[in-house]
Parts: structure tokens; sequence; C-alpha cells
């Protein structure tokens, strides 16, 4: 199958409730930052020259995705398998980094344990097969092309860890949180395999926004 050129593997802009898990149960819209950050986006890809964008169909990655291929004037498609992680019981709850049960999951992953999971949510194995399948789908629609694909930190972090040389699962925190607007740009090697030029980095114009204040106490969510 001939590949794009060049893909861009973008997580979505801030949301209204960044401080809480929202799967793909919590179609949440951006917040006023998250917006700017979109436009700031927009602006940054124009030099890159995409010639196409994709994001996953919740809110949250088509409103990050609108600005990106409205600045570079180039289509913007949807597809339904890049959707965030179903996570079940977790919906709503306060994201925690180091401790409760997103914290055991990134544990019994990184030890390789990929088919564990909490009460109706996905897997790793769960997500790799549809991740997958969704990648495959759009990389098969943009041979030669150079592509935007907005999708979910999670997503972006299980197909990095399965998709890139030189990574597994087990790297799952040394390839680091992938943050509201972060880039991976990627290209496909003669050895067949994708390869990162850059990782889970945030464009400068994107990251010298003012942010919102912060809840104290309270942590903004990452994969």
């Amino acid at each position: 199958m001939a590949l794009p050129e060049r893909v861009w593997l973008l997580r979505h802009a801030e949301t209204t409730a960044p401080h809480v898990f929202n799967g793909s149960e919590s179609d949440v819209h951006l917040s006023e930052l998250g917006f700017r950050q979109a436009d700031a986006l927009g602006r940054w890809f124009v030099e890159h020259r995409p010639t196409a964008v994709v994001s996953s169909t919740m809110i949250r990655a088509v409103q990050t995705a609108l600005p990106i291929a409205r600045d570079c004037a180039v289509p913007h498609s949807q597809e339904a398998l890049l959707r965030e992680r179903t996570i079940g019981l977790l919906s709503g709850q306060a994201f925690h980094p180091t401790v409760g049960p997103w914290a055991e999951t990134v544990r019994e992953w990184s030890k390789g344990n990929t088919s564990y999971t909490t009460p109706g949510a996905e897997s790793f194995d769960d997500l790799k097969s549809r991740l997958h399948q969704g990648w495959d789908r759009v990389m098969a629609v943009h041979p030669g092309g150079r592509v935007v694909v907005v999708a979910h930190g999670i997503v972006c972090k299980v197909l990095l860890l399965t998709l890139l040389k030189g990574w597994d699962v087990g790297g799952w925190e040394k390839i680091g949180p992938a943050m509201n607007a972060a880039v991976s740009e990627l290209v496909p090697g003669d050895d067949g395999l994708w390869h990162a030029e850059k990782l889970l980095l945030i464009p400068e114009r994107v990251s010298a926004l003012a942010e919102v204040p912060q809840i104290p106490g309270s942590v903004r969510s990452q994969a």
C-alpha cells in the first residue's frame, strides 16, 4: 500500500473539562483557550503545507481540525475509528496521573499486560485493534499526501507505541505525556515502519498562549 509522504499526529486542543476523564462517552467542546490553541495550530500548519486534515468524529477533535483545514485550504474528513477510548466507570472522574484506576492501568500495560482494563473500558489490545483499522483506512486514502490526523491523547500514544520503530507498550512513560495540542511528525521508512521526526511536541506559538487559571489541586488530563 502506498503511504502518505508525511503524517502529523495531533492531540486535540484543551476542552471545557480538562481536569476530568473524558472518554468516548463525553463529547465535550473546546474551551476558550482550546479555540485559541486551534487557531494557533491552523497558522502553524500553513508553513508545513498539509494536503488534508482528518479528525476523529468527536467534537473536540473536529473543532481542533477545522481551523487547520481552513487556514491551509485543504479538505477535512472524519474517521470514526480514531475516537477517544471508551473508559466506563472512569468517565467524569477527576484526573490523577499517579493513583487510582488509570494509574493502575498504565502500570499493567507497561508490564506487558495489554489485556488489562477497568470495568467498561477498552484495553490496550482493544485500542490497538480499533485504531490500526482506522489508521490504515486514513493512510489508504492519502497515498503520497501530507496529512494532519487530529485525535486524542491515548489514541496518539497507542498509535505511536505500536507504529514507530523502536517503541512498544513498555515505553508508555518514557515516551512522555500527550498534552493538548502536542504534535508528532511521522514519515514512512524504507523498512516499512514509521519514524518520528517530532514526538509529542507543542508548537511554540501554541505553548506561548496565556493559560486560563488552574483550579487549585487539579491536574489537566493527559495520556
